[in-house]
């Protein structure tokens, strides 16, 4: 009989690892917490309300996502998720992967002055270049003289830093301090060091962690720099059509028993090992599951309360958990549904003068042949959707801040941000008539009139925390973790990092069971070969005790590069297919 594998949590992560483990022969089951979606922050939803003449509802979302070139990890699952399009019956060669689409470029949206717009690819078109003209020479900053300057030295010294470097140094430096930004006009701050900092990882800068933040970053521009790679992706529907759904009915036709509506309220431990976990429905009516192995790949702050005494004593580590569950915040989205068609950019859009950290994408663009027409009272013709990640700074228009704002404020209150944002020069985007309705994220709780709780926030990575992280495995033969808060190289709290702790947890479920299935694929963050004399380089430094340092010896880049090539062609003999 097949090992049973019990995964409570049915995000990315339990997904993730549900397909690998059912691919691989095990027996699988998932309990979820919700009871309508699977997927996790990822899903999207029906608008409660809002449908009218036999329409369906219009498409919600926690917030919305994209997939980055360099994800490695959740692509390569998605190429074995099978899709076929419900209109024309075809199926996709490449199953929900093929249902991503580039994004072509980037806009930074300020205050009552034109944007910032730049490409999100590399350039492949004379429009291209005259994207990249129009950026460097006619668009005005506001940095001052130098400051262009001090942002390439910061890339520079992130990409040719080695990372025992990154992980032992940068990682107790803030993102503030590193960019020295206490010594740097508004501009800077906003253009460079917030705007990295509040919209990616939705962490504030003085905490957030430079090894974290600044690996992100650098991907990010080495995906700019590749013309093979596309930069910016994102799905061509809502996401539960195009990728979660399919994924699911693939799981359960795989034999994956997946059971919504059940969330996980304890764990039974006899102090060796797992024996059982009792779930709880919405009635209140409680089982025990079991399974010969068990992986946890809930949230680390639906973690954190779980962990027991009989745990700890068996592996004290554990308690850990408890302390990352503070390192949480709240990234929300608000949707908003307009009568004509506003697609602002061809890409996603950071509005760096915003209070509350706005990020922002106008999807339908992106959505090929969706019939919105089909989906509310029929009249939207845009989903602006829109992520708050800052909920503590006051906003511009009633003085508060997001938390203590009621629903119907915060709507004002974005919208406001938005138009203050995107109606510049003369130039009015969007227009108070027009809009329709609007729909704030559900894991936001309204109590006595205030959005007071957030029941699905986001791990950030701040400073000092690497080493609070656990690993996929635990001193507990059988229990494996399985969530964005166990080390990757991923190192983010992600949809990449979730699938990738989940590989690492079915790698280590195949290790102590002793199967012999293959083990998942692990990728390691890109390191540009052209780099590695710099890296090379800093890493004798530091071995001496000594700083980053931007000029590197001829000398040293010359044999630094014989011998990365040496090591590469020891590689290409060893695996000649490759």
């Amino acid at each position: 009989m097949s090992p049973k594998v019990v995964i409570l949590g049915g995000g990315v992560a339990g997904m993730s690892a549900a397909h690998e483990l059912i691919e691989r022969g095990f027996a699988v089951e998932v309990y979820e917490k919700k009871l309508d979606y699977v997927g996790g922050k990822a899903r999207s939803v029906n608008v409660p309300g809002s449908a009218s003449g036999g329409r369906l509802p219009l498409p919600g979302e926690h917030g919305f996502r994209f997939f980055p070139g360099f994800y490695r990890h959740i692509t390569d699952t998605m190429k074995r998720i099978p899709f076929k399009n419900p209109k024309t019956g075809k199926a996709n060669k490449r199953g929900v992967f093929d249902n991503l689409v580039q994004s072509n470029k980037m806009m930074m949206a300020r205050f009552d002055q034109a944007p910032i717009i730049a490409l999100s690819k590399f350039p492949t078109s004379l429009a291209d270049l005259e994207v990249i003209y129009d950026d460097i020479f006619k668009t005005h900053t506001g940095l001052k003289p130098g400051e262009s300057k001090l942002m390439a030295h910061k890339l520079w010294q992130l990409m040719t830093s080695c990372k025992t470097r990154r992980l032992d140094d940068y990682e107790s430096i803030g993102w503030w301090e590193f960019t020295e930004a206490d010594d740097h006009s508004d501009a800077y701050k906003a253009l460079f060091v917030n705007g990295l900092t509040r919209t990616l990882v939705a962490a504030k800068a003085r905490k957030a962690s430079t090894k974290t933040g600044g690996d992100i970053l650098i991907q990010l521009v080495f995906d700019l720099l590749n013309p093979e790679i596309q930069v910016d992706r994102v799905l061509n529907g809502p996401t539960n059509d195009v990728w979660l759904n399919p994924w699911y009915d693939y799981l359960v036709q795989k034999g994956v028993y997946y059971e919504k509506g059940q969330e996980t309220v304890e764990f039974l431990c006899d102090k060796k090992t797992i024996t059982g976990v009792v779930v709880e429905d919405a009635e209140g009516n409680r089982k025990t599951v079991q399974g010969d192995y068990y992986i946890s790949a809930m949230p680390v702050e639906a973690m954190a309360p779980l962990v027991n005494e009989n745990m700890l004593y068996k592996d004290a580590c554990l308690d850990n958990i408890r302390t990352l569950a503070n390192n949480v915040d709240w990234m929300n989205g608000i949707q908003f549904y307009l009568s004509d068609q506003v697609d602002i950019i061809d890409g996603h859009i950071i509005c760096v003068d915003t209070p509350w950290a706005l990020t922002a994408i106008s999807q339908l663009q992106f959505w090929g042949d969706f019939e919105v027409s089909g989906y509310g009272d029929g009249t939207v013709k845009t989903v602006l959707s829109v992520d708050v990640s800052d909920w503590e700074t006051p906003g511009i228009l009633y003085g508060k801040t997001a938390q203590q704002c009621t629903f119907a404020e915060i709507k004002d209150e974005v919208w406001a941000q938005l138009k203050k944002s995107f109606n510049v020069e003369g130039k009015v985007l969007l227009h108070d008539e027009r809009l329709v309705t609007y729909y704030i994220d559900s894991d936001i709780v309204e109590k006595n009139g205030i959005a007071v709780q957030n029941t699905e926030k986001l791990l950030v990575n701040l400073t000092n925390t690497w080493d609070l992280r656990p690993n996929a495995y635990t001193e507990i033969p059988n229990l494996f973790l399985a969530s964005d808060y166990v080390k990757t190289f991923t190192d983010l709290a992600s949809m990449e990092g979730a699938n990738e702790a989940a590989r690492r947890a079915v790698n280590n479920i195949i290790k102590r069971s002793g199967s012999n299935a293959p083990l998942c694929t692990l990728w390691d963050l890109h390191e540009p070969f052209l780099l590695l004399p710099f890296r090379w380089f800093d890493k004798i430094r530091y071995r001496k005790g000594l700083k980053w340092h931007s000029d590197v010896p001829k000398t040293v880049q010359t044999v630094a590069t014989a011998n990365a090539i040496f090591q590469k062609m020891k590689v290409v003999v060893k695996r000649p297919f490759l």
